[in-house]
């Protein structure tokens, strides 16, 4: 009796999982079973399961392969047969066993027709596919999340996912990361998802502002109508690049806040300094809708836009002159018409150095006004002291303009570090000599040293160094003198017979003079 007793124990408290339990009047061998098994059937589960039935000489009289469907039931509701209901009950999903059902717990002493003889022992080799209960609910399993997940999907939301689903036996039925995989889902049929969330957005969203450098320096931020030159990388939330201006080499450049750019970029560029950086990320209804763009986004893709101020501008700037340095003494600035030699270093407003008067340690030298430089600059070396420095931005239109130049991006605005040398006054457009001082009242007198009515080159010559030395007139600077000399010469030797007499003299004020009465 002790014996019997401690046997029924074992079989009570014996795992199904561990052993092969005899229920009842039923054997179970099971012959194959999965590692994983989070859950087994229980009374009161439904389940989905394929078999083979045979006697127990090994004939088959009945086979859900054969018909190509599997059988579905409830378990502990007498809706199987009796052997069926015991000896399902503890499997898991994919286990396979042999069921061997007495005659009492199958068809009895009646049997099934002409197929089953009554009181006839049937072996059922049962595999399971699936179960589940109606008091059941969705189950959700994370299985990795992101380091950086700010926000996770909440109602209402637009998501974008990939996808793989299966039955519960592993069995794939479709796929929208693999296209054309899988098969039909049966009726009754638990189904597993494996989802990567792709990414998500709201149709109330706008756009998000993240990750900002702001350099120190900000002395103005950009505005609508500003035109703007900026490196990006374009990616989705997921990290893959879509598009980027750094493999090309070349700036985006566009005006912003008047719709030559996507809504998202338009708005995201707007109240930048120059220098910043910062992460853009656009819901589609502000980048590129449902309709996506071309072959690399795809529809209502939510678009991430890491980007990089190099500089802007507006069409109605100014040059932006800041004097570093002005020494004590300053009696003389730059102006129109005067011949400069400075000092400068070129770069861009991210530091990019373009070019500088010390990389072959020469002067720079110009006449200012006679369209020798580029405008900004010339207008930048106006005014200057000798040894003075200043530091000057030139937007593009006073620079290169938007086709730029060898070395100079186009549309780049520009910044220059300017120290004046040398400062020689000029002479207007059309003169070779003027008075700083009035001209002599009796001119061809004072030139006429010998007083013999006649003025050579060599008297001519003496007279107009004399009064340059002694600071009463002023040659054009960067030529020859002795050129200057000969072409003056020229002009008052009206007869070229090689000297100047009184009634050929004549001062080029009153010559210009003569000429406008002649013209009126």
């Amino acid at each position: 009796m002790y014996t019997r007793c401690l046997l029924l124990l074992l079989l009570k408290t014996c795992s199904y999982v561990g052993c092969n339990p005899t229920i009842g009047d039923v054997v179970v061998d099971r012959y194959s079973i999965p590692k994983l098994c989070p859950r087994e059937v229980k009374s009161g589960d439904h389940v989905r399961y394929h078999y083979n039935v045979t006697f127990q000489d090994g004939k088959t009289f009945d086979s859900s392969y054969e018909r190509g469907a599997a059988s579905v039931g409830q378990t502990g509701q007498g809706r199987l047969i009796a052997g069926i209901d015991k000896g399902i009950q503890g499997m898991c999903v994919n286990e396979r066993r042999k069921v061997t059902v007495p005659p009492h717990l199958a068809y009895g002493s009646l049997g099934a027709g002409d197929v089953v003889p009554p009181d006839t022992t049937l072996v059922f080799d049962l595999m399971l596919l699936d179960m589940w209960n109606m008091a059941d609910l969705v189950v959700t399993e994370t299985l990795s999340t992101p380091l950086d997940c700010k926000r996770s999907v909440k109602r209402t939301d637009f998501v974008r996912y990939h996808f793989n689903g299966t039955l519960l036996d592993g069995t794939p039925f479709d796929s929208r990361v693999k296209k054309g995989s899988g098969k039909e889902i049966p009726p009754h049929a638990t189904l597993v998802f494996d989802v990567l969330l792709v990414d998500l957005h709201n149709p109330k969203d706008d756009i998000t502002v993240d990750n900002q450098v702001v350099p120190e320096s900000c002395p103005r931020k950009s505005v609508a109508g500003d035109y703007i030159r900026y490196h990006y990388n374009g990616t989705f939330l997921n990290g893959l690049t879509f598009d980027t201006s750094y493999q090309r080499n070349n700036t985006y450049n566009t005006y912003i806040g008047m719709g030559y750019v996507i809504e998202g970029m338009d708005k995201g560029l707007q109240g930048v300094c120059i220098g910043e950086r910062r992460r853009v990320i656009l819901p589609p209804h502000m980048a590129y809708g449902e309709q996506g763009a071309g072959k690399d986004i795809p529809g209502s893709a939510v678009l991430v836009f890491d980007i990089h101020v190099v500089d802007f501008h507006n069409p109605k700037d100014t040059v932006e002159i800041q004097v570093t340095h002005k020494p004590e003494v300053c009696n003389v600035t730059s102006d129109v018409d005067d011949l400069i030699h400075y000092h400068y270093n070129c770069s861009l407003l991210d530091g990019t150095r373009l070019f500088s008067s010390s990389d072959d340690d020469n002067l720079q030298d110009t006449v200012l006004g006679a369209d020798k430089v580029i405008d900004g600059l010339d207008e930048s070396l106006r005014g200057m002291c000798v040894g003075e420095r200043r530091t000057v931005i030139v937007p593009p239109h006073l620079g290169h303009g938007e086709k730029g130049a060898t070395g100079v991006p186009g549309s780049a605005v520009l910044r220059f570090e300017l120290e004046l040398v040398d400062l020689q006054k000029g002479v207007p457009e059309g003169y070779l000599f003027v008075w700083v001082e009035d001209a002599p009242l009796e001119l061809f007198q004072a030139l006429d040293v010998n007083k013999n009515g006649e003025v050579p080159i060599e008297e001519f010559g003496a007279f107009i160094m004399l009064q340059v030395a002694e600071g009463k007139g002023r040659m054009k600077p960067g030529m020859d003198p002795e050129e200057i000399i000969a072409d003056m010469f020229r002009n008052q030797d009206r007869n070229k017979d090689g000297v100047i007499v009184a009634e050929e003299l004549k001062l080029k004020v009153e010559e210009d003079k003569e000429r406008m009465h002649e013209e009126l």
